[in-house]
């Protein structure tokens, strides 16, 4: 396995969608080498301003006022992950949905005039989970953490936490579950699909021939 590279599993909280309008709010993340093997972790609240924070997020992640005041500054929270990464490989951002996260990064590392530390690749949780599903035949009715979690039975009745730190392990959990479970089959054993032609669908195969004739 190759040691050029290392991924942070993280989970960023925002007080909001939109880059433009919302600050991002609390940064967690967990450090592994290729094989998933943890060599540290760390989660920042990080300073914001109230009025970039909406009542719908606020709600989501429990947002303080007071609590959020006596937070690190963006700047300070920035330098602090670039001094966590190692300087020797790439660091491939992971996580669910993680490029919304990078997003929120990218902007913030801009803003403060600080190298993006991340390398441009990332490794997406809603894509090992479909791609599980797909190879087992079980359908994905949804493809959040919550629904990867729950599948794998690793989500208690308490929920998803959507506090960073706690959420970055719960992907982290799910990776190596769903990774665990992709071993090699033979072709005899993968789900067998059904060509539509086949089951006599008339407007599938009519659809065929119009392909075909244009």
């Amino acid at each position: 396995m190759s040691a050029e590279f290392s991924f942070a599993f993280l989970d960023c909280e925002f007080g909001g969608l939109d880059v433009e309008l919302h600050d991002l709010t609390e940064v967690g993340i967990i450090l592994t080498d290729a094989r998933l093997d943890e060599s540290s972790e760390a989660q920042w609240r990080v300073r914001s301003r109230p009025e970039r924070i909406s009542k719908e997020a606020a709600k989501i992640f429990g947002y303080d006022e007071e609590l959020w005041a006596q937070a690190p500054p963006l700047r300070q929270v920035l330098t602090e992950i670039v001094e966590m990464l190692p300087k020797d490989r790439k660091v491939i951002p992971a996580g669910q949905n993680v490029r919304m996260d990078v997003v929120f990064l990218e902007r913030a590392f801009k803003k403060c005039e600080i190298p993006y530390p991340f390398d441009y690749h990332v490794i997406d949780l809603a894509t090992l989970f479909y791609s599980w599903s797909l190879v087992a035949g079980e359908p994905a009715r949804a493809i959040y953490l919550r629904q990867a979690a729950t599948t794998a039975g690793l989500l208690g009745s308490e929920g998803v936490a959507h506090r960073a730190l706690e959420d970055a392990r719960l992907t982290l959990e799910c990776f190596r579950h769903y990774i665990g479970r992709l071993a090699a089959r033979e072709p005899s054993e993968l789900p067998q699909t059904t060509d539509p032609r086949e089951s006599g669908d008339a407007s599938a195969e009519a659809d065929d021939r119009s392909r075909d004739a244009s």
